[in-house]
């Protein structure tokens, strides 16, 4: 892919080595000339310009990429960056970068973002998931918000250890995508079963979220106060 970046601070030129190194040709957009550092990533496309500047960008040419990537410092300047490279040229894919998490609810598509990271909160979610057993802990949202990435870790006596994938009944606009175990990755296919320990990655709609919160907590999780599985008796009792 043509991946364009703006910003070439320490976000901007890491992000580029990681692209380069896959295969990607990158651009790195920089408005400040003293960060122009050439030789940190030869193999990218430097360009002194600034990201907000309509003609600057005609002039190098954005709309022939695929991907761009708003990673200044600066909240403000990453949403302008974004709506003009979503409205004025087209851009498939926007992935902006978050710096001050109390401005997450700006980056959206009424900005052109696709996709928001916010540094912060993608810690305290790597934290939680590194800590919590029995809780399901969202790592990703995913189209704008319509989606989310969530983890689950069963806990070693779970109650459904043994049996297999299909048993577990979920909510609709869910799936289950992943197990990890141990040092596997597994696919999980309807004869598999759950172990003690597993890691879930499930992606859900934000809608049907607390649904599968609810589905899931008869099998290790502790729900939130005062709320129900959504499972009847016999239900609860089959899993």
């Amino acid at each position: 892919m043509k991946v364009a970046i703006a910003g070439a601070g320490a976000v901007g030129r890491s992000i580029a080595r990681e692209l380069l190194r896959a295969g990607h040709s990158v651009m790195l957009l920089e408005r400040q000339l003293d960060h122009i550092d050439r030789d940190s990533v030869p193999e990218a496309i430097w360009v002194h310009a600034d990201a907000c500047e309509l003609q600057l960008l005609e002039d190098a040419g954005l709309e022939g990429y695929e991907v761009v990537i708003a990673a200044t410092g600066d909240d403000k300047a990453n949403l302008v960056h974004s709506l003009l490279a979503k409205t004025e040229f087209g851009v498939r894919r926007v992935v902006a970068r978050v710096n001050d998490p109390r401005n997450e609810w700006l980056f959206d598509g009424s900005w052109g973002v696709d996709v928001a990271v916010s540094t912060p909160r993608l810690l305290a979610s790597l934290v939680e998931e590194a800590v919590s057993v029995g809780d399901l802990v969202r790592l990703m949202t995913l189209r704008q918000g319509q989606a989310n990435l969530v983890e689950l870790t069963l806990p070693p006596d779970t109650t459904l250890a043994g049996k297999p994938v299909r048993n577990l009944t979920l909510p609709r606009d869910s799936a289950l995508v992943t197990i990890l175990r141990g040092g596997r990755v597994i696919v999980p296919q309807p004869d598999d079963p759950f172990e003690g320990d597993d890691e879930l990655l499930f992606v859900v709609s934000a809608a049907a979220e607390e649904e599968l919160r609810a589905v899931l907590a008869p099998h290790g999780m502790e729900p939130p106060p005062g709320a129900t599985t959504g499972l009847t008796p016999a239900q609860e009792a089959e899993y």
